[in-house]
């Protein structure tokens, strides 16, 4: 009888998941899909430019920052165009960043005074709400947002 002899094409059978996950993995990190860092970063960007945009009294630039949707709604409900209807607001200044979260696409900037809710669209981070303030139990209450 002769001995059998080791089949190769088991052992890549049984290496094959292994292989498949280790490929995967190394395609989502070369992606960015696991790396939040620049997302958090541009995301703090927004809101810093919103902000200092606010605190330059230059409406129209912090306008532009806004998402469709916020920016939309602070005029229907002000019944101005953005850069004045923005300038009534009276929202806080905001101050230095105390803390962030990043879900997915949406991001949470806690500032000194203000926090802000921000989205992430195909042309980069808009603030879809500001002057929020915690409520316990609640959701944020917040004087601008979008509907």
């Amino acid at each position: 009888m002769r001995p059998s002899l080791p089949r190769p094409h088991l052992r890549i059978r049984r290496r094959f998941p292994v292989l498949t996950l280790l490929a995967a993995a190394a395609v989502a990190v070369l992606c960015g899909c696991g790396a939040p860092a620049p997302r958090l970063d541009a995301a703090r960007q927004a809101g810093a430019a919103f902000e200092q945009a606010l605190a330059d009294a230059a409406y129209p630039r912090a306008c532009a920052l806004l998402a469709p949707q916020t920016r939309q709604q602070l005029e229907d409900d002000e019944r101005k165009p953005c850069g004045p209807a923005l300038q009534g607001q009276d929202l806080p200044t905001a101050g230095e960043v105390q803390g962030m979260q990043l879900y997915g696409r949406q991001a949470l900037l806690r500032l000194r005074e203000d926090t802000l809710f921000l989205s992430q669209f195909d042309d980069g981070w808009k603030v879809v709400a500001a002057g929020c303030t915690p409520e316990a139990g609640k959701p944020y209450r917040c004087s601008l947002r979008g509907s």
